[in-house]
């Protein structure tokens, strides 16, 4: 099966039309060098080769930023396939959809100089019209999401051009911001960072944010993406987050612990502690002996509350 990627085109899809008018996706993240052969199969050696020349050219960013950056670059670069199909959104509301037909090309000196080729497909999808879900992905922090989950919906609107019809879903907590999708535990990890603020690891945390915008979702790293990355208000503490839907068993202690070793060897800064959060909707006692031996992780538990209304 395919892939389905969303690409921003700059900041604020700044270079949007730039990119509708010349055929072509496109990356900076501040890498001012041709890639060709310099691609590897496997983002990770790819991150690993250009961390480093990341922050030589930006010595204000942090291991995190950089890591995000490169990975954002990789996959625009090299990890999209021909043939596989990328939205872009306009800045209008509006994403333009297209087919990849190209493989890597430099154009330096120019906006996003590490381009694609792309055929910008006829059809193009309004964000109103998507599903809850859909809106959900595609709205992602980050210059990359993966929306490979809704290649169904996606292709409908490419065959038809038009919404399907879908059921709405009501929060009865006033202070949920996107009820559908906290309603529907697929999306648990959507709603927790829609409504941080909410939280209780708010008060101490914030999503970890690059510009002023949160980009600790999804954080990929070599021992796995972690869900969400904060950090504390004071600079001196990151917290690996691992969602779980349903209930947690003991096994979730060793993942966390492993993405928390990457954080604390290959993003933490030698002042800064790294601690760790499992959300589950219930946990068991082995989960909780597992828990008493590693105080640096707390578990929380998540509430299901929704009704359904018929549109």
């Amino acid at each position: 099966m395919k892939s389905y990627y969303r690409i921003m085109l700059g900041r604020k899809s700044v270079h949007a039309a730039e990119c509708l008018a010349g055929g072509f996706i496109g990356a900076d993240c501040d890498i001012n060098q041709d890639l060709t052969g310099h691609l590897p199969e496997e983002w990770r050696q790819f991150n690993q080769a250009f961390i480093p020349t990341f922050l030589r050219n930006r010595p204000d960013k942090s291991k995190i930023a950089a890591g995000l950056a490169c990975g954002a670059l990789w996959t625009i670069a090299k990890g999209i396939k021909q043939g596989e199909i990328v939205l872009c959104p306009d800045g209008t509301g509006v994403y333009r959809v297209a087919e990849v037909i190209g493989d890597y090309t430099y154009a330096p000196g120019q906006v996003l100089p590490h381009r694609r080729s792309v055929k910008w497909l006829p059809t193009s999808i309004v964000r109103d019209a998507m599903s809850e879900a859909l809106r959900n992905s595609t709205g992602s922090i980050g210059t990359v999401s993966t929306i490979t989950d809704h290649h169904a919906e996606i292709e409908k609107f490419l065959a038809e051009g038009q919404a399907a019809t879908t059921t709405t879903i009501v929060a009865s907590d006033p202070v949920v911001e996107d009820p559908v999708a906290f309603a529907m535990e697929k999306h648990l990890e959507a709603f927790l960072v829609a409504n941080w603020g909410q939280t209780d690891l708010a008060k101490d945390f914030a999503i970890y944010e690059e510009e002023g915008e949160p980009v600790g979702q999804q954080y990929a790293t070599d021992a796995g993406p972690i869900d969400i990355l904060a950090i504390s208000k004071d600079k001196k503490r990151l917290l690996v987050v691992e969602l779980k839907r349903g209930r947690a068993s003991d096994v979730v202690v060793g993942q966390i612990l492993r993405y928390m070793g990457y954080v604390k060897e290959q993003i933490a800064e030698p002042d800064q502690m790294v601690e760790g959060v499992i959300i589950a909707l219930d946990d068991d006692k082995k989960l909780r002996w597992a828990l008493a031996a590693v105080p640096s992780i707390s578990f929380y538990r998540y509430q299901i509350s929704f009704k359904l209304v018929k549109g």
